[in-house]
């Protein structure tokens, strides 16, 4: 579905070259954290990054940005600008008229699909495992966990603010702009079945993230993100709803420290029930209130 900006370069052509691309920005983004950490520390990064030792929180926030901008956003530009004349409009960014009402309905969408999650979350953790396969999934979870209690302490307010920013606002940019603003967006130009990318880009959204107890949660959040770039056509709404999931759970990490919970053992809080199932109808309902509202804003471009 070419436009009058584009550059001649088939989107699903573009959906391809912008997968290649992003493992090459991965690369990159780890061969320049290696560097970084040599000269830092005078050891290689996957020592550093095994160690998890706070000691060095401040070199792997740094890599930890350097491989959400290098890795994902920067691959995803120019992955645009060769598609289109106009990448930033071609992603998402560009172009106003977000409505406050739309604001306040991702607000509302994102806090009860966390609800939606952390039932999935439940689900997932209660499903029987092969013995290898559970020591496997614990042990990725362990190391998971100790890295990014090696990225944040939160032990003071300065702790958390810079938490939200390395944390939670750098990667909502950065991969929104890749798996929302880039794969779906693509995908949904070069197909035209808006639902079949949306889908398949929150799976590749959840498997990214290497978690098993954690991939229907993510895949449910991943759809939540599309569907909301999807009828807006706003890649920052998404961003807003993506920002808001990853503070919630630094927030309540911050709260649990205070309380005298060390960090590790917050980080490893499960959902204990199926109830936050019985909040798919309203997610439903503000989805359809959220594309009625959204409707008038898309008609016009």
């Amino acid at each position: 579905m070419l436009d009058k900006d584009s550059k001649g370069i088939s989107y699903m052509a573009g959906f391809f070259m912008l997968i290649a691309f992003t493992v090459g920005g991965l690369m990159m983004a780890s061969l320049l954290g290696n560097f970084i950490s040599q000269q830092w520390t005078g050891q290689n990064l996957p020592v550093i990054a095994k160690s998890a030792n706070p000691a060095y929180s401040d070199l792997m926030k740094v890599v930890q940005s350097l491989t959400a901008i290098l890795g994902f956003f920067i691959p995803t530009l120019v992955t645009a600008a060769m598609l289109h004349r106009r990448p930033f409009k071609l992603l998402g960014f560009s172009g106003g008229g977000i409505r406050p009402g739309q604001i306040g309905l991702v607000i509302l969408l994102i806090g009860l699909s966390l609800l939606v999650a952390t039932s999935l979350s439940y689900l997932t953790n209660s499903t029987p495992l092969p013995d290898a396969w559970k020591i496997k999934f614990d042990r990725l979870e362990e190391e998971y966990n100790r890295q990014v209690s090696a990225i944040i302490s939160l032990k003071n307010a300065k702790d958390y603010i810079m938490a939200l920013i390395i944390m939670a606002f750098i990667p909502a940019v950065c991969e929104e702009t890749l798996f929302r603003g880039g794969l779906q967006n693509f995908l949904t130009r070069g197909t035209r079945l808006p639902w079949l990318s949306i889908i398949v880009v929150s799976i590749l959204f959840s498997l990214a993230h290497f978690s098993y107890y954690g991939f229907l949660s993510r895949f449910f959040l991943g759809i939540v993100l599309g569907v909301i770039f999807h009828y807006s056509g706003r890649l920052w709404l998404s961003i807003l709803a993506h920002f808001i999931n990853n503070a919630l759970a630094i927030t309540v990490l911050y709260f649990s420290i205070r309380e005298g919970m060390p960090l590790q053992e917050a980080m490893k809080q499960d959902a204990t029930s199926f109830w936050g199932i019985l909040a798919v109808p309203v997610v439903v309902a503000l989805f359809l209130a959220f594309k009625r509202i959204s409707k008038p804003i898309r008609s016009i471009e």
